[in-house]
């Protein structure tokens, strides 16, 4: 299935010049939507990603997460921005294109030793997919790969991640 012809293109969008790859039509598709779920998980199983917990980052790392950690009988686990989850927290501020951002992770979330997949809608610069990457390894646990729907290759943030595997579906 060619679900790149499912994901809609915005232009100018957030700004002049952006091309928005917007992956709510493919969500709404129940084919497409079956297919990518189907899809990561066979190539995460033939990349042995096979984890203990599945982390998910805000926002549309929410909407793949769960499901993916449901199909490995795995945890979900959701890294958030600052200010949203309740408990102690281990934090990390990244650089940004223009500033800076957080995120945020439950101390007590993750069993110290246990194998994680990373798990977002899409990979640009790696700036959010690396700053979780050290939540993990401050956690105590064994990074084992990245699983994104899309890739923007033009920006080249797989050169920015930790040597792992990195499982993408389609690249612009």
């Amino acid at each position: 299935m060619d679900i790149k012809s499912l994901i809609r293109d915005i232009p100018d969008f957030p700004k002049p010049g952006i091309i928005f790859r917007d992956i709510t039509t493919l969500l709404s598709n129940p084919e497409g939507l079956h297919y990518t779920f189907d899809t990561l998980e066979q190539k995460c199983k033939q990349a042995n990603l096979l984890p203990d917990y599945v982390i998910g980052m805000e926002s549309r790392g929410f909407l793949f997460g769960p499901s993916l950690a449901y199909k490995f009988q795995a945890g979900f686990i959701p890294v958030r921005k600052p200010g949203k989850l309740p408990a102690a927290v281990h934090s990390i501020e990244y650089e940004l294109e223009y500033g800076t951002d957080k995120l945020e992770v439950h101390q007590d979330a993750l069993a110290p030793g246990a194998r994680v997949l990373i798990v977002d809608d899409l990979i640009a610069t790696g700036g959010t997919a690396k700053a979780t990457a050290e939540l993990v390894q401050r956690c105590g646990c064994n990074l084992v790969g990245f699983a994104f729907i899309i890739e923007l290759t033009d920006l080249g943030g797989r050169k920015n991640l930790p040597e792992v595997p990195i499982i993408t579906l389609v690249e612009y």
